[in-house]
């Protein structure tokens, strides 16, 4: 990491000299109001409802207050809080720096001002601590939890989480709630693989979370809004867009070592004997959307039919449907997502459209052989027919061929 720590100040004795379990840091930034009720309200938590010992990190973003003296004091003081000063900002920078550096099992961060009830902390990390999840996050828009805020904010932060799922598929509920905890050996290694240093590190952290198929663990929080809150919006917004612009485009460009990261982790999908990976879904998504495609093609030529001859009208129908297939099976049946190799992976699709005129027009080539004028339910049963040959063709060559690499790097 470019970025250093200047001082650190741990301290050493009592409780604290035990490895501790947890690592909760807290990043701020010129935050010498706040820090001193937080990190004291915190550690008296922890001592009082925390069962395995602990740590409280302070990482302070190149504060030009009096964040650092205050967070130095309060290390020196209590034996479970550390303070650590980075020489830039960047809160996703400080919780990379600061998490990598961790001794601790499990790793959790919160905003300084506890917007976040801290009777969720327990509940957050113990999942972690049994093994059975790799992530937690409290989530203010699942079922259960209890949120104080204004509209604004309220809408910025759905339109924001549905931004994510139409984008990045994502799953979770909530990526910006400043209350996460991952497990020590998952951040080894996820946290190289994280690019971002400010706000957009929590999602990018989720999206490999997800496509690594780690388990996320959500716990509905109470959540307050701090109407003293600095973010600022619009710059975060813009700078959220461009990181889902350059995950997206990693993503699709296989860039990102998934396979090999799932394969670390031993998160693989669990195997179903002479079934390969991810096929049953795939053929459930490719079949729906054959469906619609082949309703489609057979509106389009019927359509098309009354005005002009039968082969100019397949030709037409199937090339237009076609397009329309490839994008739709990119899109939902193989899951790949991005600009990233779209007009090759349309170039292949086109190849596979010209099997697919091959045998829809063959067919209707001997049809009119054998009937030199069919009644038109005839005809477009013999197309039907030979459009349910083609879809298996093109299901071969679509998961093998054209998105056969994207398929293999996630």
């Amino acid at each position: 990491m470019s970025t250093s720590a200047l001082h650190t100040h741990v301290a050493t004795a009592g409780p604290a000299a035990r490895t501790p379990v947890l690592d909760v840091v807290v990043p701020v930034y010129n935050e010498q109001d706040d820090l001193e009720p937080c990190v004291r309200r915190l550690h008296h938590h922890l001592v009082r409802e925390f069962p395995y010992p602990f740590r409280i990190t302070i990482a302070d973003n190149a504060s030009t207050d009096h964040t650092p003296q205050i967070a130095a004091r309060l290390a020196a003081e209590l034996p479970e809080v550390a303070s650590v000063r980075l020489a830039a900002k960047g809160r996703g920078r400080a919780l990379k720096h600061t998490w990598s550096a961790s001794d601790a099992s499990v790793l959790a961060y919160m905003d300084v001002d506890l917007s976040t009830d801290l009777s969720a902390l327990l509940p957050l990390v113990a999942p972690l601590i049994s093994g059975h999840s790799d992530l937690a996050i409290g989530s203010r828009l699942t079922r259960g939890a209890r949120v104080t805020r204004g509209p604004k904010r309220e809408i910025i932060s759905r339109c924001y989480n549905l931004l994510l799922r139409g984008t990045l598929s994502a799953r979770f509920s909530d990526a910006q709630c400043g209350f996460k905890a991952v497990r020590a050996d998952v951040a080894a290694r996820l946290l190289p693989l994280v690019e971002d240093t400010g706000w957009f590190f929590d999602t990018e952290l989720l999206v490999l979370t997800e496509r690594a198929g780690l388990r996320i663990h959500e716990v509905p929080v109470d959540w307050v809004d701090d109407p003293d809150s600095r973010v600022d919006i619009l710059r975060t917004a813009i700078a959220d867009l461009k990181g889902i612009a350059r995950l997206a485009r990693a993503l699709s460009t296989g860039r990102l070592p998934l396979a090999r990261l799932r394969e670390q982790l031993e998160r693989a999908p669990l195997p179903v004997d002479g079934v390969p990976a991810g096929l049953t879904g795939q053929l459930l998504r490719f079949a729906t959307v054959g469906v619609a495609s082949t309703l489609a093609y057979l509106l389009l030529y019927a359509l098309l039919r009354t005005g002009t001859g039968a082969q100019a009208a397949n030709l037409i129908a199937l090339l237009v449907t076609t397009v329309a297939n490839t994008a739709l099976n990119r899109r939902f049946a193989f899951g790949v997502r991005g600009t990233g190799r779209l007009w090759l992976h349309q170039a292949q699709g086109l190849v596979v459209f010209a099997a697919s005129l091959g045998l829809t027009g063959g067919s209707l080539v001997l049809l009119h052989a054998l009937d030199p004028e069919p009644a038109q339910p005839l005809e477009l049963g013999v197309l039907v027919a030979a459009n349910l040959a083609t879809t298996c063709l093109r299901f071969l060559l679509l998961r093998t061929w054209v998105f056969g690499r994207a398929i293999r790097n996630r």
